[in-house]
């Protein structure tokens, strides 16, 4: 059972729903990150969304784009995140870690580091790292079976969004490959877009268990501990990032893991 898996299968037995928050790795401080990701555990976080930093996130509205571009310019790439990411597994071996991100940084990654047909370097060196799962925006499931098995021969889970516009048909295909936890974006748009609509997101999480037999976690919109509350009453998880990257992008350096942990504090007790 993947950390992943057995993380949700705990949470389940104690009748409680995961927090997932979400940070731009390198962001607002090109080295921040792994203390960052302690401290959101010590606010209650129960899975780690680390976003990888690109150049154009097709799906990432202006709060997240900004962080990308300052860790950017502070050099992060992927070979950085999975470098924190190891820096984190250092102290925690527990927490699941979720990389999430667009094919052109993994892709360029086995070119550097000599992936192959038959290995991918990117798979060998996350799982080395301690990298949980993995979700890549712009993957299709119909072209992820095999990159699925060689993630999941790793121990990896592979992670997919759905959204409001999603098919029965397409939530099928994505029930065939994925594994870990799927993520329901309850909006149409880019994230931090929009207000949420805890009814619609209500009636479209049966119609997605009808076809998808793992978690079911809901994000893009949810910025208090309300909104929180209400959706975790429908959902397996909540994630949360556009309000995190917001809170913590004007801090000074020693202050950016405080405030992030007292934010998770909040939300942690109103799903409770």
């Amino acid at each position: 059972m993947s950390r992943i898996a057995s993380t949700f299968s705990t949470l389940k037995s104690q009748g409680r729903k995961a927090l997932i928050p979400y940070v731009t790795a390198g962001f607002p401080f090109a080295d921040v990150t792994p203390e960052l990701m302690h401290a959101m555990v010590a606010g209650g976080a129960d899975v780690i969304e680390l976003g990888v930093p690109f150049s154009d996130p097709s799906a990432d509205g202006p709060v997240i784009q900004k962080a990308g571009d300052k860790a950017l310019s502070f050099g992060t790439g992927l070979a950085q995140v999975l470098d924190m990411v190891r820096q984190f597994r250092a102290k925690d071996g527990t927490t699941p870690v979720v990389l999430m991100g667009y094919a052109n940084p993994v892709e360029r990654y086995d070119i550097k580091h000599g992936g192959s047909k038959t290995e991918s370097a990117f798979i060998r060196d996350a799982a080395q790292a301690g990298v949980d799962g993995v979700l890549i925006v712009d993957y299709p499931p119909e072209e992820c079976v095999e990159f699925a098995a060689r993630l999941r021969a790793h121990g990896m889970d592979l992670i997919f969004l759905l959204a409001p516009t999603s098919t029965d048909a397409r939530m099928a295909q994505v029930a065939e490959v994925a594994s870990g936890y799927v993520y329901y974006v309850s909006l149409k748009g880019v994230t931090g877009a929009g207000t949420l609509d805890v009814d619609a997101v209500e009636a479209m999480l049966p119609r997605i268990r009808k076809h998808v037999n793992v978690p079911v976690g809901v994000g893009f919109g949810i910025r208090d501990a309300a909104t929180a509350k209400a959706i975790g009453k429908v959902a397996d998880a909540v994630v949360i990032g556009s309000k995190i990257i917001q809170l913590i992008e004007n801090q000074p350096r020693d202050k950016v893991a405080a405030v992030a942990q007292a934010f998770l504090t909040e939300i942690r007790t109103a799903l409770d």
